[in-house]
This record gives structure tokens, sequence and C-alpha cells, in this order.
């Protein structure tokens, strides 16, 4: 998917390891998001938790949240923290599991897990495995974890999707997933997720928040809840940040799930889920990104040809259908000009009139091969010409946006 945008899962790997290496390595130095003690007693952490770690691990807190409001960790448990970092939630954890339990420490930061592993020495701690993997590839057996928690870190990952597939995988029926991450309510412009380094800045690999929890949901999870939020950016000593963040609905989300048990089945059906997607929030984002002069485009198309190749498939069936032509022709040119409305709508996006005079052409052409005198090869013009007008209008927008 990444790759689509411009750049690789790689690229987005590489910038985020850069990122939290620098956190690693002189965590003193400013950051676009809020670091150290006084940014986790502000996300909500007990003096009590933080009490009696070492400075080292507290100086180097990243997180966006307090997972741990979520009270699911017992004695005895075995806990996967996802994107451990430097460790505060990692230790608090094998605190929380005593000594018959276990904590593993995923994260991909090498800098991160050589600071946590010398944590782990200086406080004798004998219960954590530290694992230099990403979300998307878990290298745990199925059913092998009781909780698995995670704070700042699925937003980083490009297939986020596969990640949460990969935590229902390894979570124990019954087990569960608390999570601190960050979640925006606008869509993220079409270039502004073209930078990896905005990835490494917890921004621009955000969910719309109400995506968030659907892929908890989708992905088998039950008792889905949102245990807090706030607005995590306010704290970050970047204006700049705090501006995109604010335009973008920035705010961390704290959340707790659970593994179904048994015969329990939280998978949402068909109809539940194709109602999520025709939510009109959904809608309102295609507009929010350009991209309705693409649909008007398409469906133009699909009107058009759509139609021919059903009525022939079903004449070589045997059965008929009665097309009324002026319906068909007026739908169809209806579609061409909600496309030159639409790419007029964004021309203050990119300020380039081209692909506006490009589509009014095409809508033209098409008008006259369907009122005037038909013409196979004008008409197909037509068309080519007004997707053509749509993707430049789509590509001026995206480089607008990167700029």
């Amino acid at each position: 998917m990444v790759a689509i945008l411009g750049f690789s899962k790689d690229q987005v790997t590489t910038a985020v390891q850069h990122m939290y290496a620098q956190v690693a390595a002189s965590p003193s130095q400013p950051f676009h998001f809020p670091v150290g003690r006084a940014a986790a007693v502000a996300l909500g952490y007990p003096a009590a938790a933080l009490e009696g770690l070492p400075q080292a691990v507290v100086e180097r807190f990243a997180g966006v949240g307090y997972p741990f409001r979520a009270g699911v960790i017992r004695p005895g448990d075995s806990v996967l923290d996802i994107g451990a970092g430097s460790g505060t939630d990692t230790l608090i954890a094998s605190r929380l599991v005593g000594e018959t339990g276990t904590v593993r420490a995923l994260d991909i930061t090498p800098g991160m897990l050589h600071a946590l592993d010398s944590a782990l020495r200086e406080c004798g701690v004998s219960n954590v495995e530290t694992i230099q993997a990403d979300a998307e590839r878990i290298p745990l057996p199925d059913d092998s974890v009781d909780v698995v928690t995670s704070n700042g870190a699925l937003n980083l990952v490009p297939d986020k999707q596969r990640a949460f597939a990969e935590i229902f995988r390894v979570l124990r029926p019954g087990g569960h997933v608390q999570v601190a991450d960050i979640v925006i309510s606008r869509p993220v412009p079409l270039g502004g997720r073209s930078d990896p380094q905005l990835w490494a800045e917890c921004v621009v690999g955000a969910s719309i928040d109400e995506d968030y929890l659907d892929l908890f949901r989708h992905g088998g999870f039950a008792d889905v809840q949102e245990l807090n939020s706030i607005d995590y950016f306010a704290q970050s000593p970047s204006a700049q940040t705090r501006r995109i963040a604010g335009t973008l609905g920035a705010r961390n989300i704290e959340i707790v799930a659970r593994r179904p048990a048994g015969t329990e089945v939280s998978t949402p059906g068909r109809a539940a889920r194709l109602a999520r997607h025709l939510r009109p929030s959904r809608l309102g984002r295609i507009g929010a990104r350009g991209l309705w002069g693409a649909v008007a485009a398409l469906a133009a198309v699909v009107a058009c040809y759509g139609t021919l190749v059903v009525v022939a498939l079903l004449s070589l069936l045997g059965a008929s259908i009665v097309v009324d032509e002026g319906l068909w022709a007026v739908t169809i040119v209806a579609a061409a000009v909600l496309a030159v409305v639409a790419t007029g709508i964004n021309l203050p996006r990119h300020g380039r009139p081209w692909p506006l005079a490009a589509a009014a052409v095409a809508a033209a052409l098409i008008m006259y091969v369907m009122f005037a005198s038909y013409n196979p090869v004008v008409e197909a013009a037509g068309f080519a010409l007004l997707l053509g007008a749509v993707a430049l209008d789509l590509y001026l927008i995206y480089r607008a946006e990167c700029r």
C-alpha cells in the first residue's frame, strides 16, 4: 500500500528506526513529540508506577498514553509489549506479572533495545526477553500470550490490518489487548503521507478514529472500549506539529479489547461492515481528499460501457433488457458534468486550470455524441480525456500538498 504513495515500507521502517535511535542516543534534544518523565506524568502515569525505574529508561519514554489504565495484567501472565522502546511499559508490566510471569519486549529499533537490555541488567530483571521485530511479523507462536500492550507504536505501522491480525493470532482465547495510540478525526491529504519522516513523527500514519476501532472489531476482538483520550500534541514543543495535529484533529486514545474465548463470535457480519463503510463520515472523506471528480468520471464510464457489457452478456444468455436510451444518455452526461464540477471545486487546492479545462472539453464531447451525432471514436476520446483530466487533478493536489 505505501508503495502506491511513492515510498516503500522499508523507507518508513528506516525513518522510524532513525527517529527513535535519536531518542535512544540523545533524549534531551528537542523532538516533535513529548519525551521523558514529564510526558509520562502528563499522560496519566502515577508516580508510583514510575518510582524505582532507571532514569535512563524514563527519560527516553516516548509513549502517547497510559495503556495500563485498562488494568488487565495479572500476576503470572505472559505479556507482549509491542514497540517497547526504552522499556518504561515493559518494566511496569514485569512488576505486574511478578516472578511467575514473563514479558516479551518487541521493537524495531536496535538502539532502544540496547538501552532496554542495559536497564534490565541494571535492575536485575530476569522475566523480560527483548525481540527485534516489527508488529506485522511477530515471531511468537499462536495463542502464546495473555496480554498484548502497545504505546504509540501501531500508528507507525504501514499495514495496520496485518498487525492487528498478528496481535489476534498470538493472544490466547480470552486474552486482552491494551493500547495507547494516536488517531485523527480528519483524513490526511493525499500528499501528506508521502514523507516517511512524517510517519516517524506520529501524525500522518495515524488512522481515522472510527477506522481504528474498526480494526479491532473487524479483527475479531470483543468488548472494545475506549477508556481515555486527550490532546496529546498540545504538549509538543513544535508549533508546526501542534498546527498540523490540530488541522487533522489528532489525539491520543486508550483502548482495551478481548480475544473471544470458546465459541464466542465477535466479527461483524457483512451487513454491519457495509453499513460502516457507507457512514456519512466515510463519504465525507472522499471530498476531503478531492476524489469526487474521479468517482463521477468512473461512474460515467461504467454507466456507458458497463451497460453495454451487461446487455451483451444477457443477449448471449438468451435474455434481453430494455434500456431507455434517453435516460441512459442523461445519466452518462450528468456523471460527466459532475466530474467537471468536482474538478472545478478542486481548483483552489492546486491553482492549475488545465484539469478543469480538459474535463470541460471531455464533457462537451460526451454530450455531443450522446445528443447530437454519435461517433464511437469521439465517445472513447471524450471518456479518455475525462479520466486523464481527473487523474491530472489528483496529481496536482498530491504535489501541492507535498509542498
